[in-house]
């Protein structure tokens, strides 16, 4: 890019580097740019002027029906631009959006409902049918269908509200929980858009944005990467192009005809697409960098890719308690030779400090493994109603102990080497070995079980369940897989079961996870993908 490019597109993003809230982006692009195109899915489509006034009308309706700031609304379904009208009307209202993954198990769907405290719910198109069991849930005033919801949006009248403030809470995303139970990381309207302002001295290529641009919201929007695009392109002042689900034709269909230059993907979603017969006959030419994160890319997939797409890569590390992305490797730090730093999850972004610690909590030299800590306007506000859980996992300094080991070179930046916490990311999503155990634990032939995340070519990691069978019982491994399929969500069941007599443990009884995973992470350079 060359001098007079950049410049033309950091003053375009220095327009808004002052902007921290949803209120105010919808407000200052539906004045910039009124008829542009801000958001398109397969059941609304607005420009700005037309968000802005839909938006307003939600936060109208929703202050209307007796909520206030702080209370809680759900959405269970898969991604769409209601969803995203809900979800910013709800945030200029400071209204907090709890979106659930669609392909939770009913009851851990009920939990998040539960616990958030939910005042309504909403329901996605498909999902109708929720309305008799999960729109039942005791807490809740009122559930909408996705037709009601437009119905909502479209004609519920516009009212004076008074606009969220840049600390107050808007978000609440569930992670999954190293106790059984998942916790809602809850985030402010600074925590989703605070960054773009440290960064604005002398930004990143990639990081800038021009005006033929749009950006893919593929990924589930109950996860940060999935919510987080769909803000980024909002931020940007461009078009959000919103899918219901990653779908190779429907994303070949986006690139090609409704102009998307940028998406975020996982590495197995992206072997997913190259292996789909209509890839090669897709026109990527408008595309420009692809994101991805939750692994590496293998250097072979990089090379693939890099052939079929043309595009440039960005590596993003981050986590929902960090609003996303704090870490980046940009394209420059790719190579289809390969090279030392694309070990690396890449470097902190401007305005995010990271360091590593060692047990005692003290930060250790260069080169030395510990824990990765991270402090920047991007953290989170704490665990809703989790004060203990906030407090283990993010200190009186704002400091954020990610539960990832590794260790920062000379130039800064980071490398993983392992998962303090127990945690599998299979294909991007996330996994605690608690809860898969809690889905197993029942059975009647098993006495004992551990999980663990093993190396998988196509996922990054698959789940694998160890059990111990009960006295003079045998352990099937598909009645195992079978009863926890009808517990807990598909990308959380065991993919194998291994059976042993007994699980290692310390002195003090803890199950040592690390002797179970040993065997099948030997001869790897780090134990995550």
């Amino acid at each position: 890019m060359d001098k007079a490019t950049y410049d033309r597109l950091l003053a375009k993003a220095q327009r808004t580097a002052h902007l921290f809230t949803f209120d105010e982006f919808l407000r200052f692009w539906a004045a910039d740019r009124p008829e542009r195109l801000a958001m398109e899915g397969d059941d609304l489509r607005f420009d700005y002027a037309g968000l802005e006034d839909a938006t307003a009308r939600v936060a109208s309706a929703l202050l209307a029906m007796g909520l206030v700031k702080g209370d809680r609304v759900a959405w269970f379904g898969k991604n769409s631009a209601t969803y995203f009208t809900l979800f910013f009307g709800a945030a200029r209202a400071g209204v907090v959006m709890v979106p659930i993954g669609w392909r939770l198990a009913e009851p851990e769907a009920a939990f998040i409902i539960d616990n958030a405290e939910a005042r309504l719910l909403f329901l996605g198109d498909g999902f109708e049918g929720a309305a008799a069991t999960l729109g039942a849930r005791p807490g809740l005033m009122r559930c909408f269908t996705a037709d009601e919801a437009r119905k909502l949006i479209a004609e519920s009248p516009r009212g004076e509200f008074t606009p969220s403030g840049a600390d107050e809470a808007v978000l609440q995303l569930y992670t999954s929980g190293t106790t059984g139970h998942p916790k809602g990381a809850v985030l402010s309207n600074r925590n989703l858009f605070g960054l773009r302002k440290a960064s604005m001295d002398n930004p990143p290529v990639h990081t800038l944005w021009d005006e033929d641009e749009a950006v893919l919201v593929a990924m589930p929007c109950a996860h940060i990467g999935g919510t987080g695009l769909g803000v980024m392109a909002l931020a940007a002042g461009l078009p959000g192009v919103v899918l219901s689900e990653f779908d190779p034709p429907r994303v070949f269909d986006a690139v090609e005809n409704r102009g998307v230059t940028r998406f975020f993907i996982v590495p197995a979603a992206l072997a997913l697409l190259l292996n789909h017969p209509d890839c090669a006959k897709t026109d990527f030419s408008r595309i420009k960098y692809i994101l991805y994160g939750a692994s590496p890319i293998p250097l072979e997939l990089l090379r693939e890719c890099i052939a079929m797409f043309g595009a440039q890569f960005v590596q993003n590390y981050g986590m929902t308690e960090t609003t996303g992305t704090i870490c980046v490797l940009p394209p420059e730090d790719h190579s289809v030779e390969g090279n030392q730093r694309m070990r690396s999850a890449g470097k902190p972004l401007p305005g995010v400090e990271m360091i590593i610690r060692g047990p005692d909590g003290k930060p250790l030299p260069t080169g030395e493994i510990g824990e990765i800590c991270t402090r920047s306007s991007n953290n989170m506000l704490g665990y809703w109603k989790l004060p203990e859980a906030t407090a283990s996992t993010m200190d009186a300094d704002g400091w954020i102990a990610t539960g990832d080991v590794g260790y920062m070179d000379e130039d800064g930046y980071v490398y993983m080497y392992d998962r303090a916490k127990d945690m599998i990311i299979t294909g991007g999503e996330n996994v605690y070995p608690a809860e898969v155990e809690s889905g197993i634990y029942g059975h009647p032939d098993v006495l004992e079980v551990a999980v663990i995340g093993v190396p998988d070519e196509k996922w990054g990691e698959a789940v694998k369940a160890v059990c111990v069978p009960k006295p003079g019982h045998t352990i099937d491994a598909d009645s195992i897989i079978g009863w926890a399929r009808e517990r807990l969500a598909g990308f959380k069941v065991p993919k194998s079961v291994d059976v042993i007599e007994a699980l290692p443990r310390n002195p003090s009884g803890k199950i040592l996870r690390r002797t179970l995973r040993e065997p099948y992470w030997a001869g790897r350079e780090r134990q995550i993908n």
